[in-house]
């Protein structure tokens, strides 16, 4: 009795576990879709963090450039307010500088009422004294203070102008002083018009000589007789000696020259 109930007993047995293993299956298929919708609601938060990155991202370097861009324009506003402050300065000084030559115009005009005469003084003097000096290049310097006496009446000049054209012909009769030359010109040795070519010899202002073309005569200028003077054959070798230096064809040395002695200041 006992080996037949235990046989019955068996197969209720595996009835059981089965039934127990087919009513589990629903649960397990439960848990896995479960497990599915937590991996795709997990990729979909994984996506939406990647594109909110990416905004963040272009957020970042939007902000980014736009800070470079607003540091830009702080250094450009800060230049701006330093040229500004430069330009004023400048400003101020030209008005200064303004206020400056309206003074200086108006002592100008003061002055150009004094210099007008002063400069008609000094065509005067440095007339009368070409006209009592030696006669070395007598044509061009009385030519040189015609045109001064001309430009002195015109408008075209400047008084400014004016004065300095006088001034430059003063350097030059002052350089003569200071300088010997030679040339060749032509000359009245008889006081009676008839020119005749000659070297000339200009020693400063204490000597003025010349030589014939052919050097067989010298003479020299007597500044109180206003004429020329012949001299003697003695001076012939030391006056080619010194035109040979003048034309720098020998070099630097004593001269033989005749002058006139210093007048006594009256």
């Amino acid at each position: 009795m006992k080996k037949q109930s235990l046989k019955a007993l068996a197969p209720m047995a595996i009835l059981a576990v089965a039934m127990a293993a087919v009513a589990e299956e629903p649960a397990v298929v439960e848990r896995t879709a479960e497990v599915s919708e937590i991996l795709n609601a997990g990729a979909e938060k994984v996506q939406a963090a990647k594109k909110s990155q990416i905004k963040v991202d272009r957020i970042a370097d939007q902000t980014d450039g736009l800070l470079q861009e607003f540091k830009q324009v702080n250094k450009q506003i800060e230049s701006l307010r330093v040229y500004n402050s430069q330009l004023e300065r400048q400003i101020e000084s030209q008005k200064q500088m303004m206020v400056e030559l309206e003074e200086s115009i108006e002592n100008a005009t003061i002055i150009e009422r004094g210099i007008s005469p002063l400069m008609a003084n000094m065509l005067n003097a440095l007339e009368d004294f070409v006209g009592l000096d030696m006669p070395f290049k007598i044509e061009r310097r009385q030519q040189a203070v015609a045109d001064l006496y001309v430009n002195l009446d015109s408008a075209k000049f400047s008084a400014a102008e004016k004065f300095r054209q006088i001034l430059e012909v003063y350097d030059i009769e002052s350089d003569y002083s200071l300088s010997m030359e030679s040339y060749t010109d032509q000359i009245d040795l008889e006081g009676n018009g008839s020119l005749v070519e000659v070297q000339m010899l200009r020693v400063g202002r204490v000597a003025l000589v010349y030589q014939s073309k052919d050097k067989s005569k010298v003479g020299v200028w007597d500044k109180a007789a206003k004429s020329w003077q012949p001299l003697d054959s003695g001076y012939r070798r030391p006056v080619d000696q010194a035109i040979r230096i003048a034309v720098k064809l020998a070099p630097q040395d004593v001269i033989e020259i005749p002058i006139t002695a210093p007048e006594i200041a009256q």
